[in-house]
């Protein structure tokens, strides 16, 4: 199968039942009393419970069966022999204040990335913001509408919510989406005037939602329409929040050895870091952060061990390239 005709294996239009929003009861019940919720206690639910995922997991961080290319695969470009998209998901003011600290790390290695923000969220998303992020280089993405948990709690509300998410990716020109929680439903989205999605990955069992794409590749997901064709970009690399704050990881070699395996199998490293919980400048990490070291040596581990070997695309860039395999594709070539 052509990479831009079908999904790849492990992904379809996935079918969350309205009531369970895709999660299990107990993960619907966590979500509705988590803001009642002390931190510590929330970090020390979801230790117990990714400590028990840990013994059961046999496919992370690495599923060797998401490392085949979609048959009739074109490469990289320029011959690049992987790629690498780094992403943001921005979730209170903390996160807001530090995105410009977390870009010029970026900027200082020669890295781009994307900052996804909340529209109706717990801060306010300027114009004046979304304009200073982008003049230095980097993309601003639709993160959610709420970031409550509800928006797949039925059809018909993710319907209403996709009327406004829509006017927000319109009033920012974005043209990417991540849901909160990575919950997600292939056929859905396709409600969303969106480029891309970001909402899945290649196997992560600690998510809420835990069905993966099953794949380290970006795929088309096609609708019935042109129109409602989008690029859909699994996250490969464990997330930050998992690694740092829920299994407690002391060091990055999770993520080098993970981007090892995806540069041998020339896929895409896709990263997923929230400003939220990142310690600069050297200060002693709190319970709900990690040091931005651990961050900042990655990059460096990538830029010197792989020099000239990888393609750092905006998301927006790699979506593009994605949907130019595909003339069906509203602005793809001919």
């Amino acid at each position: 199968m052509d990479l831009a005709d079908e999904s790849p294996r492990g992904v379809a239009a996935y079918d969350v039942a309205d009531s369970a929003r895709g999660m299990s009861v107990l993960n619907a019940m966590y979500y509705l009393f988590k803001p009642f919720l002390p931190q510590s206690v929330r970090y020390n639910m979801r230790r117990l419970r990714a400590n028990y995922k840990l013994q059961t997991a046999k496919d992370w961080p690495i599923m060797l069966s998401a490392g085949e290319a979609p048959f009739g695969w074109r490469g990289w470009p320029d011959g690049k022999q992987f790629a690498v998209v780094l992403t943001h998901d921005v979730e209170g003011p903390v996160g807001l204040e530090r995105c410009h600290q977390l870009a010029e790390i970026e900027l200082k290695h020669g890295f781009r990335s994307s900052f996804n923000l909340i529209p109706e969220g717990g801060y306010e998303v300027t114009a004046e913001f979304r304009k200073s992020i982008t003049d230095m280089g980097f993309e601003i993405g639709v993160h959610d509408l709420r970031h409550d948990g509800s928006l797949y709690r039925s059809r018909k509300s993710f319907d209403e919510c996709s009327v406004a998410i829509n006017t927000h990716l319109r009033e920012w020109r974005a043209v990417g989406f991540r849901a909160g929680f990575m919950f997600h439903n292939l056929e859905w989205l396709k409600n969303l005037e969106i480029d891309y999605d970001a909402s899945t990955f290649d196997t992560d069992p600690f998510e809420p939602q835990p069905d993966g794409a099953g794949t380290i590749f970006p795929f088309i997901v096609k609708g019935r329409t042109p129109g409602e064709s989008y690029v859909e970009l699994p996250y490969t690399l464990p997330q930050d929040v998992t690694l740092y704050l829920i299994l407690r990881q002391q060091t990055n070699v999770i993520w080098r050895e993970k981007t090892d395996w995806l540069a041998e199998r020339g896929g895409m490293v896709l990263a997923n870091v929230h400003p939220d919980y990142i310690a600069f400048d050297g200060r002693k990490p709190t319970i709900s952060e990690f040091d931005s070291a651990l961050y900042e040596g990655y990059l460096c581990y990538v830029k010197e061990k792989y020099a000239g070997q990888y393609w750092n695309p905006l998301p927006r860039e790699m979506s593009q390239y994605i949907a130019s395999t595909n003339p069906n594709v509203p602005g793809s070539a001919a």
